[in-house]
């Protein structure tokens, strides 16, 4: 495995090595020993997928305090725009974001730590999405923040007229929102 720390520090693009015949290809999508020496150790403690058609924009997710969530994110069926944004308090790169085109075909993952906001939105037909966390899903420590937010400036590389949100999603709170008391980190 290839591991590309990205320009927001501790934010890594993890590309596997493919070995291929005519029959197929094997890689090792994720060997806890490599990406403890390339990242450090992380406890994934559960594994989550979701299924979602093109223009679907989930996010941008987040728990707050002692809930934060470092993830591992892939996609293993069609092709996704994956967002991070820097809300860890004091960070030089706080209210940046990287973005990455993960997709199946080159199986790149994304490793995001914890105090970073999250989202995706689908670029192709359909996309299955598969992501390893460090911490359980806790519903009162949830927040979204805006994943149209004017100070961010995300080209979602969908339109506003093709993107399909949840309510949730819809109502996401602004940045300047993002205080240390509301985050909690």
């Amino acid at each position: 495995m290839n591991f590309i720390e990205q320009n927001i520090k501790g934010v890594w693009v993890i590309e596997p090595i493919k070995y291929g015949d005519n029959r197929g290809y094997f890689c090792e999508v994720f060997k806890q020993a490599v990406f403890d020496e390339h990242i450090g150790h992380i406890d994934f403690i559960q594994d989550n997928e979701s299924f979602s058609s093109k223009g679907v924009l989930r996010g941008l997710h987040f728990q707050r305090g002692e809930w934060s969530q470092a993830k591992l994110v892939r996609v293993s069926y069609g092709k996704v725009l994956d967002v991070a944004v820097d809300l860890r308090e004091g960070s030089p790169t706080w209210g940046k974001h990287v973005t990455v085109i993960l997709d199946a075909e080159s199986g790149r993952q994304l490793f995001i730590p914890r105090g970073f906001a999250h989202g995706f939105a689908v670029l192709s037909d359909y996309a299955q999405f598969q992501y390893k966390v460090d911490n359980p899903y806790v519903p009162q420590s949830e927040a979204t923040l805006r994943f149209d937010e004017p100070a961010l400036g995300i080209d979602w590389q969908i339109t506003p007229a093709e993107m399909i949100l949840s309510e949730k999603d819809l109502h996401g709170l602004p940045l300047h929102e993002m205080t240390p008391e509301f985050l909690g980190f």
